[in-house]
């Protein structure tokens, strides 16, 4: 299965321009309204894409900020980076409400659960750790170290964590029952990405493919995988809505294309 040139979405709607270096990651909020992007310049920054307006800078971070995630109801967000911390912020006050320390390396993920009472985060220390917001404690509650390298990327589900690795894996764990899946994808995993429905996974590797998993967990014998052999480069990053890094790194380019 493939996607052609043609098929792809082309049309700018906004360029956000303000970063000082080269910009690591954008998200959008919930309701697709508002977004965070971050980056080598150690900030992180509020847009509104639509209208193409900077709102907010937030600095606190030591070092580069690789990945940041904001909560459904747009209070809170949490972000990761070099010095090796998840800072949990308010989004009004700019204020940062705890540091999460444990890391023994550069954190390149985070992710909310539904909720937004634990935050999962990714590291060079080839590890998932799992931190409780509504606790006091700056120590996580858990860590899933079954991975050989670097992780990626998280995603996370009601019972479910994912991470993809460097190790070529995308491993779920059922955190009910502590059972681990393990799909080997024979390639280093940089980016996962969950469908809405929670019943896929796609996976960008560094042999310039995406790989599409379906029925993790309860139904991962008939997972397939369908490479999309259209990218030329290895794949950065996927998202329902797609916001791409232009070739000069310091502005974010807002696509009005659905993924």
């Amino acid at each position: 299965m493939s996607i052609s040139d043609s098929e792809l979405p082309r049309k700018e709607a906004n360029v956000l321009k303000g970063h000082e270096g080269a910009v690591l990651a954008a998200r959008f909020n919930a309701d697709g309204n508002y977004c965070l992007s971050c980056g080598k310049d150690r900030t992180i920054r509020l847009w509104n894409p639509h209208r193409g307006i900077h709102i907010k800078t937030y600095k606190s971070h030591g070092r580069e900020v690789r990945d940041v995630h904001v909560t459904s109801d747009n209070s809170k967000f949490c972000s990761c980076g070099g010095d090796r911390q998840i800072f949990y912020w308010d989004v009004a006050t700019g204020r940062v409400i705890r540091k999460f320390r444990g890391h023994d390396g550069e954190v390149n993920a985070v992710k909310f659960n539904e909720y937004a009472g634990v935050v999962v985060s990714a590291g060079y220390d080839q590890s998932l750790r799992v931190w409780d917001c509504r606790s006091h404690s700056t120590e996580p509650i858990q860590i899933i170290d079954s991975f050989s390298d670097t992780v990626m990327s998280v995603c996370i589900t009601k019972t479910e964590l994912i991470g993809g690795s460097v190790d070529g894996t995308v491993r779920t764990f059922d955190i009910r029952i502590g059972r681990e899946i393990s799909d080997d994808l024979g390639q280093p995993v940089n980016c996962i990405s969950m469908s809405n429905d929670g019943n896929c996974i796609l996976a960008g590797c560094l042999d310039s493919t995406l790989r599409l998993l379906t029925g993790l967990l309860e139904n991962y014998c008939k997972s397939i995988r369908a490479t999309l052999a259209s990218h030329s480069k290895w794949t950065a990053a996927l998202q329902t809505l797609m916001l791409t890094l232009l070739v000069d790194p310091r502005m974010v380019q807002f696509s009005s294309g659905i993924w």
